[in-house]
C-alpha cells in the first residue's frame, strides 16, 4: 500500500494533538486517576483504534482494514505484559498515585519513537533480506515458548545496567521532589527518583518492543499499517493500566496466552510463503481464543494465596 506522505503527517499530528490534550487539559493539574476516568480514556482509545479501522477499510479495502485489526490486537494484548512490570516498578520505587500518570505519558512518548526507529528498520530489513523473516518468525517461536514453561523470576530495578550507568554521572535526590524529573538543589542539577522509574519504563518498553514489533510483520509488510496498529496499542495502555492496576495479578494465566500468542504469530511467519499459509482472519480468531480462554482460565481456577498462620507465642519460648 503506498500512502502519500500527509497521510503520515497527518496521522502523527492526530496522535500529538490528543497527546497534548491529555496533558494539557485533561491531566494539568496532578492527581490520582480514578477507575471511572481510567475506563472513559480506555474506551475512547479502543473507539478511534476502530474508527480508523473503518477509515482503512473505506480507503483501501477489507484486507487492509483485517491487518490493521488483527495488528492492533496482537500488539494490545502483548502490550498487556507492560503493565505488569509497570506495576512491580511503582511498587518497588513507592511512587505516589499522583505521580504515576505523568510518568507513563512521558514513558509512552517515547516508546511511540522508539516503535517508530524499529518498525522503519524492520521494514527495511524485510525488504533488503527476505530470509529474515524466518529468523523474525523463529524468534517469536523462542521466546513464547519461554514465557509459556518458563517460572516468573524477580525483577531486581536497582541492578538495572541503564540505572548503574546514569547513576554514576548525575546524583539523584533521596527522595521524591513533586513530580518533578530533574531539580536544582545546593547549586547541584539533580535527578529524582521519578526520572529513575521513567528510564527503567522505557528500559522495559524497548525489551518488548524487540518482541512486538517483529509479531506484527507476521500480519502484514505495510510500515503504514504496522506504525499506526502499534500506535493505537501504546496510547491505549495507559489508561487499561489505571484501569486494571488493582486486579491484574488475578489474570496468572494471562502470561501463558500471551506466550502461546506469540508462538503462534511466530509459526504464521515461518509458514508465510509456504502452502500451509495461516489466513489473517484465522490468525484473528485464534489470537482472540487464545486470550479469551487465558483470561476466564484466570478467573474460574484463581491462584491460590498462602495464608499467614500466626506461631503459637509457647512454641518460641
Amino acid at each position: 500500500m503506498t500512502v502519500s506522505p500527509w497521510l503520515w503527517i497527518g496521522f502523527n499530528a492526530f496522535i500529538l494533538l490528543m497527546l497534548a490534550l491529555d496533558l494539557g487539559v485533561f491531566h494539568r493539574k496532578a492527581h490520582v486517576v480514578s477507575l471511572k476516568e481510567a475506563g472513559a480514556w480506555t474506551a475512547t482509545w479502543i473507539a478511534l483504534a476502530l474508527v480508523f479501522n473503518l477509515g482503512v477499510w473505506h480507503f483501501f479495502g477489507p484486507q487492509k482494514a483485517l491487518e490493521f485489526l488483527t495488528g492492533y490486537v496482537i500488539e494490545y494484548s502483548l502490550s498487556v505484559d507492560n503493565m505488569f512490570v509497570f506495576a512491580l516498578l511503582f511498587s518497588y520505587f513507592a511512587v505516589p498515585p499522583l505521580y504515576q500518570h505523568k510518568v507513563l505519558f512521558w514513558g509512552i512518548l517515547g516508546a511511540l519513537a522508539m516503535r517508530a526507529v524499529m518498525i522503519l528498520l524492520g521494514a527495511a530489513l524485510i525488504t533488503k533480506f527476505a530470509w529474515i523473516i524466518y529468523v523474525f518468525g523463529g524468534f517469536l517461536v523462542l521466546t513464547g515458548l519461554k514465557m509459556v514453561f518458563k517460572r516468573e523470576e524477580e525483577i531486581h530495578p536497582e541492578r538495572n545496567p541503564l540505572v548503574r550507568w546514569f547513576r554514576r554521572f548525575m546524583p539523584v535526590t533521596d527522595g521524591y521532589r513533586g513530580d518533578r524529573f530533574f531539580v536544582r538543589e545546593n547549586g547541584l542539577r539533580m535527578a529524582t527518583p521519578l526520572f529513575i522509574v521513567l528510564l527503567l519504563v522505557e528500559c522495559s518498553d524497548l525489551v518488548f518492543a524487540v518482541d512486538s514489533v517483529p509479531a506484527i510483520f507476521a500480519v502484514t509488510k505495510d510500515p503504514f499499517i504496522v506504525y499506526t496498529s502499534n500506535a493505537f496499542a501504546i496510547l491505549g495502555l495507559r489508561s487499561l493500566y489505571f484501569a486494571l492496576a488493582g486486579v491484574m495479578d488475578k489474570f496468572h494465566y494471562l502470561k501463558i496466552g500471551l506466550g502461546m500468542v506469540l508462538t503462534f504469530v511466530g509459526v504464521k511467519m515461518i509458514l508465510g510463503h509456504s502452502p500451509w499459509k495461516i489466513d489473517t482472519l484465522v490468525s484473528l480468531g485464534v489470537i482472540v481464543t487464545i486470550l479469551t480462554c487465558s483470561v476466564a482460565a484466570s478467573l474460574l481456577w484463581p491462584r491460590k494465596t498462602k495464608i499467614a498462620t500466626n506461631p503459637d507465642p509457647a512454641t518460641e519460648r
